[in-house]
């Protein structure tokens, strides 16, 4: 005689309790603004203790407008404006020599300065183009981190009136190859307030809180269906020959101690590969198995649920060469999921391809 294992009748509990902490760090979030204030290892002095702000700036190269560069803000130098339409649009000269740490041979009248990051203070850097007539300072970090630029032990007074911005390695790589090459480039800083609650923010806690109270609900939901399937199962093997013409709908896979020890080693074996093999090939083979990825968990998920809502059709298989047997919307929605893991693929530098990356990771 059988025996059926029934799914918990109480995941509500856990659901809650979940729920509850979920909300208790996206509260812990929302607090977070981007301002950054603390200690960053400068001392505070007149004209040396502006907050941290991150920066926005805009740029059009030959009259077209490229991709928004995010910046951090001096604690030194004149606050920049909250609102895009109070910026000032100015062009952008390369300092010349790059470093800005001694004098100008280039005029840098009514224009932001582009310079790079070391040989002096930043100090140093904001002063000498502000006495060639900048009206702003965008500094190229050495790398893709925002360094927090403050004063020096040596820097008892500080008279700079200008905003003094430190920008990414590539961000600031690209600017400066356009301007080798003889464009014509304009940037817009400004430093927009940031809101209290970010919409983004609250649409992954969303997407997060529902995965988890789904899965906790999924086994209450499919419990009656599964114990159906197996008293049918139970019934067909009193029949002739239902021992090689019946094959369960759903498949169960069992995770042993040993196999997720394999996987943990193998995970860490390939981090260290990242870590140390990482190029650009390299990460165009990670988008590709991604991808791959991604289409076939988009394409379960499709296929559950299109097979819930359209029963007649959920049954319905076509014969496919090297195949066999699948079912038609399996073969449906298919080109649906890749089509749209090829899109994300192509756009995922755009400012809404984490909603496509959020979709192909579940």
């Amino acid at each position: 005689m059988a025996t059926t294992r029934r799914a918990s009748r109480f995941p509500f509990p856990f659901a809650a309790a979940t729920l509850l902490l979920v909300l208790l760090l996206a509260g812990g979030g929302a607090a977070d603004d981007a301002s950054s204030d603390d200690d960053a290892g400068g001392p505070r002095t007149p004209g040396c203790s502006n907050k941290f702000q991150l920066v926005k700036v805009k740029n059009w190269v030959n009259g077209t407008e490229g991709t928004t560069v995010v910046g951090l803000s001096a604690r030194f130098g004149a606050p920049l404006p909250r609102d895009m339409q109070e910026a000032q649009k100015s062009f952008a000269i390369l300092t010349n020599p790059f470093d800005c740490c001694s004098n100008l041979t280039s005029k840098l009248t009514d224009s932001v300065a582009l310079a790079t990051r070391g040989e002096c203070a930043f100090t140093a850097k904001a002063k000498t183009a502000q006495a060639g007539g900048a009206v702003g300072l965008l500094v190229i970090n050495d790398d893709e981190e925002l360094y927090k630029m403050v004063c020096s032990e040596n820097d008892t007074s500080i008279n700079v009136t200008i905003p003094v911005v430190m920008i990414p390695q590539s961000a600031g790589k690209k600017l400066k190859d356009f301007l080798d090459h003889g464009a014509s480039v304009e940037v817009q800083l400004y430093s927009p307030n940031r809101p209290i609650v970010d919409l983004s923010a609250c649409f992954l806690w969303i997407m997060a809180v529902g995965t988890i109270v789904c899965a906790s609900l999924w086994s209450e939901l499919v419990a009656c269906e599964q114990v159906d399937d197996r008293y049918n199962q139970l019934t067909r093997k009193d029949g002739p020959n239902t021992g090689t013409n019946y094959r369960e709908d759903k498949e169960i896979f069992e995770i042993s101690a040993k196999g997720a020890v394999v996987f943990i080693i193998i995970a860490s074996v390939f981090l260290l590969l990242l870590f140390y093999f990482m190029s650009s090939w390299f990460v165009w083979v990670l988008i590709v198995l991604f991808c791959i990825g991604g289409i076939e968990g988009v394409h379960v998920c499709l296929v559950t649920l299109l097979a819930r809502i359209f029963k007649d059709c959920g049954q319905k298989t076509v014969q496919l060469p090297f195949l066999g047997e699948v079912l038609i919307i399996s073969v449906g929605t298919v080109p649906f999921c890749v089509v749209f893991a090829i899109l994300w693929a192509v756009y995922r530098h755009a400012s809404f391809a984490w909603i496509g990356q959020d979709i192909l990771v579940r």
